[in-house]
């Protein structure tokens, strides 16, 4: 099952709309407000790359007060 993180600046003071929109998303399974560069962190499950791409690409970058993302795509999930 592919996954990605997603690392949002949003515009100034909407952290909290983006996170709330992030949250009603199939496909988001963890979603924070951080410090930093970027404002918002997401962790993002597929069933497969396209439905990943689609999500991130489509959804998440389409929201009206995401400025700009960066995408981490797990290659090896850490197992216990």
């Amino acid at each position: 099952m592919p996954i990605a993180f997603v690392l949002i600046n949003s515009e100034i003071g909407s952290e909290g709309e983006v996170l709330r929109e992030l949250k009603k998303m199939d496909g988001v399974k963890e979603v924070y407000t951080v410090y930093g560069v970027y404002d918002v962190i997401a962790k993002v499950e597929a069933s497969s790359m396209d439905k990943l791409k689609d999500i991130i690409t489509w959804r998440i970058r389409k929201l009206e007060k995401v400025r700009s993302t960066l995408t981490m795509i797990v290659i090896e999930p850490m197992s216990k």
